[in-house]
């Protein structure tokens, strides 16, 4: 039996949901996201409690190993649609290097990350990406939505284009992490 399955799921004021059999569509003051829910799980949605509830599906038994992990995993990913239609989730990136830059082109990232050509990401529907004001060394860049696999996706396939190396700490990386340096050769006694 999932643990985390069980429990309901409170649903904010402000946010609208709609379950049209496996598909489950919330509406919130940052946008709307849509998830279809595996066939081994029932989701419910009790408009007097205000509290989305996911079961198994008939017929099927807490013995099932699947049937549970779908479960568990279903309900994550309901109260992160809740958390993500009402407060947004938001990842910051840093590109650090002497002239190393990026920039918004349209609906293009253009990141000049030391290669002889930019690298031009096309940003995802439903995402925002925001360069800041280049800050010393670093050029924060904030990406934001309302998904939170599209912006930790996206996120990681920036820090993939030129991932922060050990001697210097250029690269692209999250602002929040911490690049263990290493030493570079010795020369001279």
């Amino acid at each position: 039996m999932s643990r985390i399955g069980k429990k309901s799921i409170e649903i904010p004021a402000g946010v609208k949901v709609a379950i049209n059999g496996q598909s489950v569509e919330l509406q919130g003051p940052k946008g709307k996201d849509k998830l279809t829910v595996h066939s081994k799980v029932k989701v419910s949605y009790a408009e007097a409690d205000k509290a989305i509830t996911v079961a198994l599906a008939p017929g099927l038994s807490t013995d099932d190993a699947d049937a549970n992990a779908q479960w568990g995993t279903t309900r994550a990913l309901i109260r992160n649609m809740v958390e993500g239609v009402t407060k947004g989730y938001e990842k910051t990136m840093q590109v650090v290097g002497t002239g190393w830059t990026a920039s918004v082109m349209g609906k293009n990232l253009k990141l000049t990350v030391g290669f002889a050509n930019s690298i031009t990401m096309p940003i995802p529907e439903g995402l925002t990406v925001v360069v800041e004001k280049q800050a010393g060394e670093a050029t924060p860049i904030k990406v934001s939505g309302v998904n939170r696999q599209l912006v930790g996706q996206f996120a990681s396939a920036m820090r993939a284009k030129r991932k922060p190396e050990p001697y210097n700490g250029k690269g692209v990386k999250y602002a929040e992490e911490v690049i263990k340096r290493k030493q570079g050769k010795q020369f001279g006694a």
